[in-house]
């Protein structure tokens, strides 16, 4: 399902997709039985029905590629003279073949609306309804459809501008959580750089000036030069354990600070959380509660970046298993629903879960995606309680 679904303002990636919305696109077509039904029963000569189904089915390709392509940045002259096609077209069939015709002037108006920014919009739909009433009062009876055409055209015109600003807007949140899950990692490798620049400027200093203490009172001091090099090799081992800790530090994220980090991440990228108010972690080695941690992160990070999702609900429980007492993480989010399978997060989370006696489940719901980590606990679990 995950290769089919297509958000608000995302480019079809495969041919599915791409069916999907020519689907959607063309399933408006149905208003065209009207000129259908004149080729069909019109009394036309064999000639004109074929002029005529050449004609609508130019009008009909015309209008899908316009609409289909709609928001990918065309230049506005473009536009603008395929609207002018259209609009040309259908002032010609409905001259030449009658009354039933005039209905195309409503798929103009609607592809105005979809291809144009509303400041050219609000003059362009007026316009192509002005050109319908003109056509309408020039076909023989053609003023009988005006009145039931008017209003779809202006209505649906002016429909499709805001569809057009929604999907603009929607991709413009898109791309702002991007940035804000790049700007978050940005920040994570600044915070390890300051760091370790910070724990290891002053050792490697030290260590260089001692080296070079230690060169000078080689020749005439070797007592006292040793002293510096046992000197040197102590500040070296303690630079080599902080190393060790900031690293795994950087590598062993917390509970509690990943909640917090969390809730910075979905707010900033628009979306409602929900988190628990605290974390009672009582019983919970350090290696599970980083791989709890992960999860957090890794299904954050996937709500923000991929699932388009409005809200986001986290739960800390604990429970009883078969197994034993067991501490759950849940990530639920309303979204697209699909991951395109696991990738290499979750393949990475389940191997952590595993190392540490826990368990991993992610799957699309109807609406969403949940995301469901577990890890042993040592002491006794409130079932259904929250951490």
């Amino acid at each position: 399902m995950s290769g089919v679904r297509i958000g608000i303002g995302q480019r079809p990636v495969n041919r599915k997709q791409r069916a999907v919305k020519s689907l959607w696109t063309g399933i408006w077509l149905v208003y065209l039985s009207a000129p259908v039904t004149d080729l069909l029963h019109g009394g036309h000569s064999t000639g004109v029905s074929i002029l005529g189904w050449l004609g609508l089915a130019a009008f009909v390709a015309w209008y899908m590629a316009l609409v289909f392509r709609t928001g990918r940045g065309e230049r506005e002259r473009l536009v603008l003279g395929s609207l002018g096609v259209l609009a040309a077209q259908s002032t010609l069939l409905a001259l030449t073949l009658g009354r039933e015709w005039l209905v195309l002037f409503v798929y103009v108006s609607i592809a105005s609306g979809a291809a144009l920014p509303l400041r050219m919009a609000r003059w362009t739909i007026p316009a192509t309804c002005a050109l319908l009433t003109a056509v309408a009062l020039a076909v023989p009876d053609g003023h009988s459809f005006l009145a039931g055409l008017l209003i779809p055209a202006l209505l649906g015109g002016f429909a499709m501008t805001g569809v057009r600003e929604l999907v603009r807007t929607t991709i413009a949140l898109r791309e702002a959580r991007a940035t804000v899950a790049q700007l978050a990692a940005n920040e994570e490798r600044l915070r390890l750089a300051r760091d370790l620049h910070d724990l290891l400027g002053h050792s490697l200093s030290l260590i260089t000036l001692k080296s070079e203490l230690a060169g000078r009172m080689l020749p005439d001091h070797p007592g006292k030069a040793a002293q510096q090099v046992a000197d040197i090799e102590q500040v070296s081992r303690q630079a080599l354990v902080d190393v060790r800790e900031a690293v795994t530090g950087y590598r062993r994220p917390r509970m509690s600070a990943e909640l917090a980090g969390a809730r910075v991440a979905l707010t900033a990228a628009g979306v409602t959380a929900e988190l628990p108010a605290g974390t009672d972690l009582a019983g919970v080695g350090e290696e599970s509660e980083s791989a709890l941690a992960w999860a957090l992160r890794e299904a954050v990070t996937n709500v923000v970046r991929h699932s388009g999702a409005r809200r986001c609900t986290v739960e800390l429980l604990r429970r009883q298993t078969l197994d034993g007492p067991v501490l759950e993480l849940t990530v639920e989010d309303n979204g697209s629903g699909g991951r395109g399978g696991h990738g290499n997060g979750l393949t990475g989370l389940t191997e952590r879960l595993t190392k540490a006696g826990g368990t991993l489940e992610a799957a699309p719901l109807k609406h969403g995606f949940r995301l469901v980590a577990r890890v042993p606990t040592a002491g006794p679990a409130d079932v259904g309680s929250p951490a």
